[in-house]
């Protein structure tokens, strides 16, 4: 079974009269809104890297929940006649995918065109260049204040318009975007110790949270305990814009793990 981590916005939010059909709307102060910025691919050793940015895709309301899921292959060989199931191998790890939902409504911001703003993310699953023989999709990372998403593609886009003019133009929408991580060139690694990276710190911003950190940081979402030991973090769950948390090498982390 994959593990399944939910990154929640623990940024203030206040809401519109009922209008925005549940979902919290971001006050106007709010600044750091979410951004999905789409980019050319081109081909690197084992996968994609970024190319030049086509566009941005900015949500209207920031999302209220980002959904990280990771999984791996693990293969048993019984030996014929055994009573008991050999122990499990690795075989490997399954790309990391993301869910989140995106809503549009023109009711709230009269500029807002929410057709457009859909096929805008329709437009995330075809590839940049048709013609290529071996066309790639184009990359797609979700940056939010300080943070940002790996490198993914889009899988699926689920439209639904929820409320539509006089005329029948849809002017609400609810999207569901499902994105998987686009292998890349691996990370440079620190010279004198091997490490993935060295240690550094990083200051806290809105909608932070340490199975963040620990994925954009390693790799890994489920290393956000060895990173709350390290940093002496109790409560994961009440972390403060401004803290500051320390993102050892890879190495060092590992040694609080058993």
């Amino acid at each position: 079974m994959p593990n399944v981590i939910a990154l929640v916005s623990t940024g203030g939010a206040a809401t519109s009269g009922g209008s925005s059909a549940g979902k919290d709307v971001m006050p106007p102060e709010v600044k750091d809104h979410a951004v999905l910025t789409k980019y050319k691919a081109e081909k690197a050793d084992g996968g994609s890297k970024r190319g030049n940015p086509i566009e941005k895709i900015p949500f209207q309301f920031n999302p209220k929940e980002i959904t990280i899921s990771k999984s791996a292959k693990w293969d048993r060989n019984p030996a014929k006649g055994a009573k008991k199931a050999g122990p499990p191998e690795f075989s490997g790890s399954e790309p990391c995918k993301l869910t989140l939902e995106m809503f549009f409504d023109a009711t709230i911001k009269k500029d807002t065109d929410v057709v457009k703003s859909v096929e805008k993310l329709f437009s995330c699953c075809v590839p940049v260049n048709e013609k290529d023989p071996k066309p790639m999709p184009p990359l797609v990372v979700l940056t939010w204040g300080g943070t940002s998403s790996f490198n993914a593609f889009v899988t699926q886009v689920n439209a639904k318009y929820t409320l539509f003019s006089a005329t029948g133009t849809p002017i609400r929408a609810v999207c569901t975007v499902n994105l998987e991580e686009m292998p890349g060139e691996p990370r440079p690694q620190n010279p004198s110790s091997g490490a993935i990276t060295a240690s550094r710190v990083h200051d806290l911003v809105e909608g932070d949270t340490l199975h963040l950190l620990a994925y954009r940081e390693y790799g890994d979402p489920a290393l956000w305990r060895p990173l709350a030991a390290y940093n002496g973090i109790d409560d994961p769950m009440r972390l403060a814009a401004g803290q500051s948390v320390v993102l050892p090498a890879m190495s060092d982390l590992l040694n609080r793990i058993g």
